[in-house]
């Protein structure tokens, strides 16, 4: 009887999955894994698999890349290097550490987790998905992120890189519980936490939204697409603004004011007062700052006196422990006090 033939064979380089698709998927998790093994980045949460490590990572790498993470995820560190020193901390202080990255909601959600898993728990993160689910700021992604990396519980994650890698590979778009339920087929269950690392690796560095490097990719072979399935529309173009701000200092001190506890944005942060026109100014600088869906032109005036602006008078020795805006931090680095 001769032999049976392989169930996967190349095609115009490309595989044939008509056949066995356990083979296929193991084809696809080795080669996988064996490229990350050689080429995954240098990150400092990947150093070890310690929880709280990898839970502050996930957290801050939520809508914000990698690059922009990176040092204020090692000064987070160094103010706050466990969950008790967090969890005891003041909401100010964590603030003032987490300002530069926005999106403050995560920083108070961060320290209201802190808290519960210190109060309920004896500073112990819990261990599975569906527990880390009960805790502020924790969501479905987050939870299989840090269970499978902290503790390798085979559970799947899926973020905007994982979409769009099983969508290229597959050859179509898919959405909502679907896109999970491939990303579990995927999923290696013996290294799980490694393979979610790399196939969200393999999405930020290779299989790129725009200009994906396709002969670079591990997956080449299994890739239906070879990055031709076209990316969703962009959503709608940034709104163009312009908003005046005054700096006024004296001596060693600067003016700035806090926005309302109750306000839906950055309620509690400080920063730069909004210039209205009134008192003896000129122009000190002017640049550009991005706000979700709003291109900001900025333009700072410098002011002798704030006059009747309910404000504060900070010195300049206070500004690094203070929760200030992303914009007022950038504008103070700008003219030398930070």
């Amino acid at each position: 009887m001769p032999p049976k033939k392989t169930a996967i064979a190349k095609r115009n380089g490309r595989l044939d999955r008509a056949g066995d698709e356990h083979a296929h998927l193991s084809i696809l998790r080795s080669h996988l894994l064996a490229w990350y093994d050689e080429h995954k980045r240098d990150l400092p949460w990947r150093v070890d698999r310690d929880p709280y490590r990898v839970w502050l990572s996930e957290i801050m790498l939520q809508q914000t890349r990698v690059a922009a993470v990176l040092e204020h995820y090692r000064r987070f560190l160094r103010k706050f290097p466990t969950v008790r020193k967090l969890a005891a901390a003041r909401g100010a202080s964590v603030l003032a550490a987490w300002s530069g990255l926005g999106y403050y909601r995560r920083a108070r959600m961060l320290h209201a987790a802190a808290k519960e898993v210190v109060r309920d728990n004896g500073g112990a993160f819990p261990r599975t998905s569906e527990q880390l689910l009960a805790l502020p700021g924790i969501g479905r992604y987050t939870a299989a992120a840090i269970a499978s990396i902290a503790y390798n519980e085979p559970v799947a994650v899926v973020d905007g890189n994982v979409e769009r890698v099983i969508a290229r590979v597959e050859g179509k778009r898919l959405a909502g519980e679907d896109v999970w339920i491939t990303a579990e087929h995927w999923l290696d269950q013996s290294r799980p936490g490694d393979f979610n690392q790399a196939i969200m690796e393999l999405g930020a560095t290779v299989c790129l939204p725009r200009a994906p490097q396709c002969l670079l990719c591990p997956l080449r072979e299994a890739c239906t697409t070879r990055g031709e399935l076209k990316e969703a529309t962009a959503g709608s173009r940034q709104r163009k603004r312009e908003i005046d701000f005054a700096l006024a200092r004296r001596g060693g001190e600067v003016f700035l004011v806090q926005r309302g506890k109750d306000e839906s944005l950055m309620p509690g942060m400080w920063e730069l007062p909004q210039y209205a026109g009134n008192g003896e100014c000129r122009e000190l600088l002017s640049l550009r700052h991005s706000i979700t869906v709003t291109d900001y032109k900025v333009r700072v005036m410098e002011l002798a006196d704030p006059g009747a602006i309910a404000g504060r008078w900070v010195p300049s020795s206070r500004l690094s422990a203070l929760p200030l805006t992303g914009l007022a931090r950038k504008i103070l680095k700008r003219v030398a006090l930070l």
